[in-house]
């Protein structure tokens, strides 16, 4: 597990299966037990985060018969721990839902404005529960869209005026700082090609 941001993790192995899970950022913190911000985009195990628990929730997936049963024990092992953990601020729960909603194209200092805070207490609060500045949370809630719309087969161009950059060369170059890949190839990564909302599924 990471903090906050875009890339890829590969694992090489005969026979291997896994139990992928996408946090909100909103209750990362309470289901891992650390703040993002204190992972500082570091990889952790989940024995790094969960000390001997972590082990005991593995025995149980490996017991499983099925993979439905498999689902229903992550769920119900995330939202115990979520339930017994103190939540993040209702303040950054909104900043944080305003972002999503705007899809990052919103300024910060409005939104402190719209919460009741000044921008400091804002941009200390969210990173402290976060994980990330809100001004930088918004740009890769941004990048996250365009890289959607890029994947459902939009035009570059389109996507640029879409998402709100400057041109298609701004788009081009927030890419490569995500990702290191052109926006032409970025559809075809591995964290896309597991969302429905990039490959929605049609019917057989």
């Amino acid at each position: 597990m990471a903090g906050l941001g875009f890339g890829a993790l590969r694992v090489r192995g005969e026979g291997f299966e896994a139990v992928q899970v996408r946090l909100s950022p909103v209750v990362a913190h309470a289901v891992l037990g650390v703040s993002p911000a204190d992972l500082n985009g570091a990889v952790a195990t989940l024995d790094d985060l969960w000390g001997r628990s972590a082990s005991d929730v593995r025995e149980r997936l490996s017991e499983a018969s099925s993979w439905a049963e498999r689902f229903a024990l992550t769920d119900a092992v995330l939202a115990g721990r979520r339930a017994a953990a103190s939540p993040v601020d209702p303040e950054v729960s909104w900043a944080w839902s305003r972002i999503m909603a705007r899809r990052g194209r919103l300024r910060i200092d409005r939104l402190a404005t719209e919460v009741g805070w000044s921008r400091k207490r804002l941009w200390c609060r969210f990173r402290s529960q976060i994980g990330l500045p809100p001004k930088r949370a918004a740009e890769l809630v941004r990048f996250d869209h365009a890289a959607h719309r890029l994947a459902a087969g939009a035009a570059p161009a389109r996507v640029a005026a879409e998402c709100g950059y400057a041109d298609q060369s701004h788009l081009h170059r927030d890419v490569m700082a995500c990702t290191g890949i052109t926006p032409a190839t970025v559809a075809g990564e591995p964290w896309l090609a597991v969302d429905d909302l990039a490959w929605p599924r049609h019917p057989e």
